[in-house]
């Protein structure tokens, strides 16, 4: 096989990955009219000033075997309305548009950013921190802070 051959063979991909640290929602086993059903989830990321903390909801699929592990682990806390914090890594953000359906903003339009939740590196339920189950590798950035 030639080397051009080859290298047209392979397949190649650019990355946007989003770390953070946020509250867990809405966890929810989505069932699509077609294709498989799968895990989803809300994150609301936690951004600027800790004396004036803003939120970026993140709307997304759990990918992985690790992160869907934790995420249904997670889900009974969160369903009990527990306060669950997670550190993240969102991949393959995009805004989605939307019309709201009911409520104040009924017929507005609106725009939902989704994404694959690729890791959660650890978790606190009501600000005590949980043992979660970690893939082999690990770093000290991953470490739960105060």
């Amino acid at each position: 096989m030639s080397e051009q051959s080859q290298t047209t063979s392979q397949s190649s991909f650019f990355n946007l990955h989003v770390e953070g640290v946020g509250y867990l929602n809405r966890v929810r086993t989505v069932k699509p009219k077609k294709g498989q059903e799968f895990l989803a989830c809300t994150v609301a990321a936690m951004r600027g000033s800790t004396d004036d903390i803003a939120y970026t909801r993140f709307d997304c699929r759990v990918s992985g075997t690790e992160a869907r592990k934790i995420v249904s682990l997670l889900e009974p806390e969160v369903t009990a309305e527990k306060t669950v914090l997670i550190g993240f890594k969102i991949a393959d953000i995009y805004p989605e548009l939307f019309t709201f359906e009911k409520g104040d903003k009924k017929g507005q339009a609106g725009v939902s950013i989704k994404g694959r939740l690729l890791r959660v590196k650890f978790a606190k339920v009501n600000g005590e921190v949980l043992e979660l189950p970690q893939p082999a590798r690990s770093s000290d950035s991953d470490s739960v802070p105060a």
